[in-house]
């Protein structure tokens, strides 16, 4: 069994920061890689953020520069530091690991964090 615990999000004003935190537990063998996802009201899930446990990072074109996706190995947890929020940007952040258990390589997604942007 594998869980993943959001934390972090709220309302913030436009300009504003916001730090989200995923932490995962369970029987956990290794995690290949960690992301954020966000769903905006009426739209689909896209892709914000993604890391590898070497380090590399990808974002999507709208966040970059703003965002900033990091992670402890140690803790397995990954953290996005957001910047320059934009109303945009309001959504429900969800955190996805690419998780080694005991028995099986799989993806797993945390319950998700309202993130809010408005004045």
């Amino acid at each position: 069994q594998v869980q993943l615990v959001e934390s972090g999000g709220g309302l913030v004003q436009p300009g504003g920061s916001l730090r989200l935190s995923c932490a995962a537990s369970g029987s956990i063998f290794s995690i290949v890689a960690m992301g954020w996802y966000r769903r905006a009201p009426g739209k689909q899930r896209e892709l914000v953020a993604t890391i590898t446990n070497s380090g590399s990072t990808n974002y999507a074109d709208s966040v970059k520069g703003r965002f900033t996706i990091s992670r402890d190995n140690a803790k397995n947890t990954v953290y996005l530091q957001m910047n320059s929020l934009k109303p945009k940007d309001t959504a429900v952040y969800y955190c996805k690991a690419d998780i080694v258990t005991n028995t099986r390589l799989g993806d797993f997604w945390g319950q998700g964090t309202q993130v809010t942007v408005s004045s």
